[in-house]
């Protein structure tokens, strides 16, 4: 009869102990004791997973059945031996793979760049690669956004009171936009939920597929000559995400948590159409990030540790320098936040929402109209200013912000039409924000 015992301490080859034979057991029978490495369950053979076990046999087995026996051990054990090697590999075989910079080219699949990593019905961060967030965001048709940054080892950002930061060569962003699914949706069909419901965003490690609709994600990276921006379109099994050029659409309904339902047209924008945002300066033509500014990152986030303000979480990490204490660095406010100065929030929506082209070096540098949140709140505000064109854009009004009279003025009537050579912004979105237009308005009142 083969015996099974459980091993008490790694180091244990052997178990001597008091035996009916008189002789210390073990002694006689080493050829046919063993301790065989943890390994899971093998069906079948008796092996245990949570420990380290070993066979032993007992005196009163002949000569011949022990030396048989043994020979039946030695073959489990190699076995065992055997499938832990295999088990090894295949761990070693699914270890991600580190983010991958390209210097140069254009990758065709988001995975290619190793920055997120779909497991299952997760996509997950690669290591290093740290989420991030902005006080208040872009509007893009109700999409969710998760936001990443990666950057080589041993390089950081430095600081800008008011300018993005000067991000090191090799600098990976990923944006990617998504909607979660309405309560019956199962994400087959065009319906997404427009929603604030933030229950299904990432989580501090992980996006659940089960519950999202991947649409697209976009990539701007750092190359010797600048920055390139490169948009992906996730596929219908939201497996990976395709490199897109040209742009692509996509047909969608939003559905309100009334019940509501507004069909629209979600444009991924093209190369070209990438930099009509991202090209801040006309003098320059550069390409350049616009969230990550100390203004806009300035805030806490849930990160799988815990909460932390970003500011500290990069200056911790080594990917910022010359970063001073929070509390003393430029802050906008979070345009959702009814706590915080009505004021402060429509200004800080105008300034993400408009103000990287209406800027005293943006594309529409020559409106006269400037909408960063450092603008005094006069004429260059749009305070009692008439346009510099006529037309359509204007809906025949004479100012573009009448003090008290929302009706009567410019800015939301572009806000609230989506036809396009009258709505703003240009592009980036296909719908009316209607919340954010209400701010508005309520901020001119």
């Amino acid at each position: 009869m083969m015996l099974l015992q459980t091993c008490p301490h790694p180091a244990a080859a052997t178990l001597y102990s008091p035996h009916p034979c008189g002789s210390p057991f073990g002694q006689r029978s080493l050829q046919t004791s063993a301790v065989l490495p943890m390994f899971p369950r093998y069906a079948g053979e008796g092996f245990h997973s949570a420990a380290l076990t070993y066979f032993s046999f007992p005196c009163e087995a002949g000569e011949g059945a022990r030396r048989a026996e043994g020979g039946a051990l030695r073959r489990l054990a190699r076995r065992a031996i055997a499938l832990v090697a295999i088990l090894a590999a295949t761990a070693c075989s699914r270890a991600p793979q580190p983010v991958h910079y390209f210097a140069e080219g254009r990758p065709q699949q988001l995975s290619d760049w190793n920055v997120l990593l779909r497991e299952g019905q997760a996509l997950r961060l690669n290591e290093r690669v740290v989420p991030y967030d902005l006080n208040t965001p872009l509007f893009t048709d109700y999409a969710h956004k998760l936001r990443t940054v990666w950057m080589p080892h041993g390089s950081a950002a430095k600081y800008a009171e008011d300018a993005t930061f000067d991000f090191p060569v090799g600098t990976i962003f990923t944006k990617t936009f998504y909607y979660p699914l309405p309560d019956a949706a199962n994400g087959g069909g065009p319906a997404v939920a427009r929603t604030y419901d933030a229950a299904h965003d990432f989580s501090g490690t992980s996006v659940d597929l089960r519950h999202v609709r991947l649409i697209e994600t976009r990539i701007l990276v750092r190359r010797e000559n600048g920055w390139e921006a490169l948009p992906y379109v996730w596929n219908s099994e939201q497996t990976d995400a395709d490199l897109a050029r040209t742009g692509d659409e996509t047909a969608l309904e939003l559905v309100a948590d009334d019940g509501a339902r507004e069909p629209f047209t979600y444009v991924v924008p093209n190369e070209n159409q990438c930099a009509g945002c991202h090209v801040t300066d006309v003098r320059s033509k550069q390409i350049t990030p616009i969230g990550p500014k100390a203004r806009h990152l300035n805030r806490d986030f849930a990160y799988a540790d815990g909460s932390e303000n970003q500011l500290a979480r990069w200056t911790k990490l080594g990917l910022l320098s010359g970063a001073p204490a929070a509390d003393t660095a430029p802050r906008n406010a979070a345009w959702r936040d009814e706590k915080q100065p009505l004021a402060s929030r429509a200004r800080a929506y105008l300034d993400i929402n408009c103000g990287h082209c209406h800027s005293a070096t943006g594309p529409a540098n020559t409106t006269g109209l400037l909408l960063e949140a450092k603008v005094d709140a006069d004429r260059h505000l749009g305070l009692c200013k008439p346009p510099v064109a006529a037309g359509r854009g204007t809906g025949d009004h004479l100012f573009d912000i009448v003090p008290g009279k929302p009706d009567d003025s410019i800015l939301p009537f572009r806000m609230a039409s989506h036809e396009t050579g009258v709505m703003m912004p240009e592009q980036g979105r296909s719908t009316t924000h209607v919340e954010g237009l209400k701010l508005i308005r309520d901020w001119i009142a």
